[in-house]
């Protein structure tokens, strides 16, 4: 009934405990990826999707950039981390933007970690902060850890535009020689435009101008609608993608095989043989009357009654001095008295008994009669003061 009772506690437990977790459980954090798939707020799902229900060209690329298709007018590659960008793809873009292709690569806040092949082409370099600045927008709140940027020189899918809103963070610097700043604030700048042979290259400082959260402020989609009016435009999605792990190879597999086979020899070699079945040992434990005989046997042997009977009336002093506050320090007669008053037990039974005790003791030698028949009185007193002994 015991283990009944505990099973069903601890079962009551683990529910509780169940109900507590997934009462509790957190929505998993948004993406800051910045892909056409991620509709959080640093994703890119909604500039996709405005330019494709507005009837533009716009597709994904999920493979390697080593073979551009001749259609594609606009590649755009945001912020990247996932895979490193080759040099065999930093080739083909080149050719690409040379032939008359626009490259539009929003680079990583951190240089020199993700896509270093990319930044030894463009010269890239970390610049300074960009200032906080709210200008053009209807209240501070609308877009906090931004600032506004302006356009410098309004050239390709920068004409007719003024504002850019961007992250509030560090700028770029290009080292190309023919390199200009298009956009930025203060010394700080934003974007950079880059003349390759036909084509150009736009390098921005992060992804901001892509990002769901600040696609409709200021000029950002604008920038976007300019690009994608000039044709086809290409989402590089495939760098975004995290590398797969490289496979096990054959040596590790072997090794297994043999640590598996090692186990298996041990297991055989030390393992328990199972013989026929043997017949149930009974265990039959000793009962506590049994226990209680033994230690009387034992007491009786050692004949020790005579140097146990002070230990009786000196533990039942002690309990009177815990529940009934009597001091250890009275004499027996006023002890007996509070005893009486306080505890409801007559003094003459206390008295009687410590006499009797005394008489005992006083003896030569104290027969296990004599100390049982001591012990029995002041185990009544201590069940009278425990308020468990009945009296007629």
């Amino acid at each position: 009934m015991r283990s009944t009772r505990a099973v069903a506690f601890f079962g009551v437990l683990i529910v509780l405990a169940l109900a507590v977790g997934l009462s509790t459980r957190t929505e998993a954090p948004d993406s800051p990826v910045p892909t056409v798939e991620n509709t959080a707020p640093q994703g890119a799902r909604a500039l996709y999707l405005y330019l494709r229900e507005g009837g533009r060209a716009v597709d994904t690329q999920l493979a390697p950039l080593e073979a551009i298709a001749s259609s594609t007018r606009t590649v755009v590659l945001a912020a990247p981390e996932g895979r490193p960008v080759t040099d065999e793809e930093v080739t083909e873009l080149e050719r690409f933007v040379t032939e008359g292709g626009t490259l539009v690569y929003l680079s990583p806040r951190e240089l020199g970690q993700h896509q270093a092949a990319l930044e030894e082409w463009l010269y890239l370099e970390s610049g300074l902060m960009m200032p906080a600045s709210s200008r053009g927008l209807d209240s501070t709140l609308s877009d906090v850890g931004g600032t506004t940027a302006d356009v410098w020189l309004p050239v390709g899918p920068l004409h007719g535009l003024s504002r850019l809103r961007v992250s509030q963070d560090r700028g770029l610097r290009m080292g190309h020689d023919d390199a200009v700043p298009v956009a930025g604030l203060g010394g700080s700048v934003a974007v950079w435009r880059w003349p390759v042979g036909k084509g150009e290259v736009y390098v921005l400082a992060g992804a901001d101008l892509l990002e769901n959260r600040r696609l409709e402020l200021l000029d950002n989609l604008r920038f976007w609608e300019a690009l994608a009016a000039r044709g086809p435009l290409l989402f590089d999605e495939y760098h975004h993608q995290l590398a797969p792990p490289p496979p096990f190879s054959r040596g590790i597999w072997v090794f297994v095989a043999q640590v598996l086979a090692v186990g298996l020899l041990y297991v055989v070699s030390r393992g328990t043989r199972f013989g026929a079945p043997r017949p149930l040992r009974e265990e039959r434990h000793r009962s506590a009357l049994e226990y209680v005989r033994s230690m009387g046997w034992l007491m009786r042997r050692a004949k020790v009654e005579q140097e146990l009977l002070p230990e009786l009336d000196q533990s039942l002093r002690q309990r009177m001095q815990e529940r009934l506050g009597i001091p250890l320090s009275l004499s027996d007669a006023d002890a007996a008295r509070l005893l009486e008053q306080d505890g409801g037990v007559p003094a003459t039974e206390y008295l009687e008994a410590k006499a009797d005790l005394t008489r005992t003791h006083a003896q030569p030698t104290v027969a296990p009669a004599d100390y049982a028949r001591v012990a029995r009185r002041y185990a009544h007193l201590e069940r009278a003061l425990a308020g468990r002994e009945t009296r007629a």
